[in-house]
C-alpha cells in the first residue's frame, strides 16, 4: 500500500562536466579505449541540476580542474553532516587532487574540514539514515575511516562488506529513500553485512541486479521524490508502489566511468 511521502529540502554540490572523460581505469566499468561524449554528458548533468531546482532543491557548483576527470563525481569528496566535513583520501592516486579544491569550496561555505587520515571516499561508501552512517568498505573506504567518520560525527557508524567490485562504493549498492528506509541489492553484500540490513531495516526495497547494474541504487531521494535511473524499471515501479513519486534522470554517460545520480551529488547537510 501506498503512503503520502513528505520532501525534505536539499542543498546539493554539483561539479561540471567539462572535462569528463575515462582516460585510466580504477573500476570495472571502466574502458579507457571507450569514447565518452563530453556533449552528451553536460547535457546529462545539465539535465539532473535542473530536476533538482525543479523539485524544490538548492544547487551550487564547483568549477571543474583539468586533469581531473572523475571531479565531476562529487559525492566522494566527503561527507558532510550536522554542519562539518569529513574531506576524503581517496584510494586511487588519480583522483587525490580533487580533494584539495572540494574542500576550500565547503571551507569557504563555512563547512569545516578534517580530510581524513585514512583511505575514506565520502559519501561514496558513507550513507547517513536516520541517526546512524551506514559504511561500505572492502573495495575503496577502509574501517579505519569509519571510526574516524564516527568520532568526527560523534553517531553511530555501520560497517557493512561489499563483495562484488562492480558495486566497489556503497552508493552503488543502496541509497536512503528518507530517516527510516533504505533500498539496496543484497548481493552486494557480504552475508553478514546482508544479515545486519535485514535487522535494521526490515522493510527495505530490495533491488534486483538489473537495477543495480543500471545504477538504479545511485539515486537520489528527498524523502518524497527518488532521482533515479530510468533503466532501473522494476525498482522503480515498487517505489512508485511505496509512495514514492521517482523522477528518472538519464546519467548513462556517466556510467562509463561507473557513476551515476547520487556519484554526482554532494549533499551539504547543515
Amino acid at each position: 500500500m501506498s503512503e503520502r511521502r513528505s520532501p525534505r529540502r536539499r542543498r546539493f554540490l554539483l561539479c561540471e562536466p567539462r572535462h569528463f572523460d575515462v582516460s585510466y581505469a580504477i573500476n570495472p566499468w571502466m574502458h579507457p579505449d571507450e569514447e565518452v561524449d563530453v556533449r552528451r554528458a553536460h547535457r546529462q548533468w545539465e539535465a539532473l541540476a535542473a530536476a533538482y531546482r525543479a523539485h524544490g532543491h538548492v544547487v551550487e557548483t564547483l568549477p571543474p580542474v583539468p586533469g581531473l576527470p572523475d571531479m565531476v563525481f562529487a559525492a566522494n569528496a566527503a561527507l558532510v553532516l550536522g554542519g562539518r566535513a569529513l574531506g576524503s583520501l581517496f584510494h586511487a592516486a588519480e583522483r587525490r587532487d580533487e580533494s584539495d579544491h572540494y574542500e576550500l569550496w565547503l571551507k569557504e561555505a563555512g563547512v569545516p574540514v578534517r580530510r581524513a587520515r585514512a583511505v575514506c571516499e565520502g559519501e561514496g561508501d558513507l550513507v547517513p539514515v536516520g541517526g546512524r552512517v551506514l559504511a561500505g568498505t572492502g573495495f575503496r573506504t577502509t574501517p579505519e575511516a569509519h571510526r574516524e567518520a564516527q568520532e568526527h560525527f560523534g553517531v553511530p557508524v555501520v560497517g557493512l562488506r561489499l563483495v562484488n567490485p562492480f558495486f566497489y562504493h556503497l552508493d552503488t549498492a543502496l541509497f536512503a529513500l528518507d530517516d527510516e528506509n533504505v533500498a539496496y541489492y543484497p548481493d552486494a553484500f557480504a552475508p553478514e553485512s546482508r544479515a545486519v540490513l535485514e535487522r535494521l531495516f526490515p522493510h527495505a526495497v530490495i533491488a534486483t541486479l538489473g537495477d543495480a547494474l543500471a545504477f538504479g541504487l545511485n539515486s537520489v531521494s528527498d524523502g518524497r521524490h527518488v532521482f533515479i535511473a530510468p533503466g532501473a524499471v522494476a525498482l522503480t515501479e515498487e517505489l512508485a508502489r511505496r509512495g514514492y513519486v521517482p523522477v528518472p534522470v538519464d546519467l548513462s554517460e556517466f556510467r562509463k566511468a561507473g557513476g551515476g545520480i547520487k556519484c554526482c551529488t554532494l549533499e551539504v547537510r547543515a
